[in-house]
């Protein structure tokens, strides 16, 4: 990899529609849903030649947690089974539970941060975070780091 290369993390909502188009593409080619590259950009509305100019430089953020050590925050309301419904939510996905730590409640919060292996996980990061923001409780989320 070029050292000069840089990532940035953009909300989809200010990129230029044909790059969100090329990750539709992509999505559509890796569920089998189409099964070559005509169908899918025909689908989406772009042409062959923006889909393979493009495709190899934006991909959505959780494709690039795959097989990665990913570091999850969460501040949850102190009471019992919290934890567990968090944990659940994230064996369900299959991945990999390499640590966990919860702090002392302050004011019935408490902060907990979980880190996890990804590789084998069975949904995409985004939607486990999602679904551990809808556990009852839980007041904030977010990826905190990735290796």
């Amino acid at each position: 990899m070029d050292p000069s290369t840089k990532y940035y993390l953009v909300d989809s909502s200010v990129l230029p529609e044909v790059f969100v188009k090329v990750v539709e593409a992509k999505k559509l080619l890796a569920t089998g849903t189409f099964k070559n590259v005509n169908e899918a950009v025909k689908k989406v509305g772009i042409s062959r030649s923006a889909y393979y100019k493009y495709r190899d430089f934006i991909s959505p953020f959780y494709e690039t947690t795959r097989g990665r050590v990913v570091t999850l925050f969460f501040t949850v309301e102190d009471y019992s089974g919290i934890l567990s419904a968090i944990i659940n939510k994230i064996a369900n996905s299959k991945a990999n539970i390499i640590t966990i730590n919860q702090n002392i409640p302050i004011n019935a919060l408490a902060d907990v941060t979980v880190t996890i292996e990804t590789d084998l996980m069975t949904k995409d990061i985004k939607d486990l975070m999602y679904e551990i923001g809808n556990v009852e409780g839980v007041r904030r989320y977010q990826i905190l780091a990735r290796e």
